[in-house]
């Protein structure tokens, strides 16, 4: 599915971003578009939230039927 996709690359990101937080003291994202305040930013940091929880479905989808689905 496109969403799972779109959510696990946003997603990717955000763990990336929150990495080098972690370690160096640096949000990519801010520096990138202006601050941790700026518009985009902010719009940037809720689509990850968003997608992180897209990404909780994936815990308590059966898997099972989307095979079958696709045979």
């Amino acid at each position: 599915m496109i969403m799972d996709r779109i959510a696990l690359v946003l997603a990717i990101i955000g763990g990336i971003n929150w990495g080098l937080i972690g370690l160096f003291k640096f949000d990519f994202i801010a520096y990138l578009f202006g601050g941790t305040y700026a518009g985009i930013s902010r719009v940037i940091y809720t689509l990850v939230g968003l997608a992180s929880l897209w990404l909780i479905s994936l815990l308590f989808r059966d898997r099972r039927i989307e095979h079958e689905d696709r045979a």
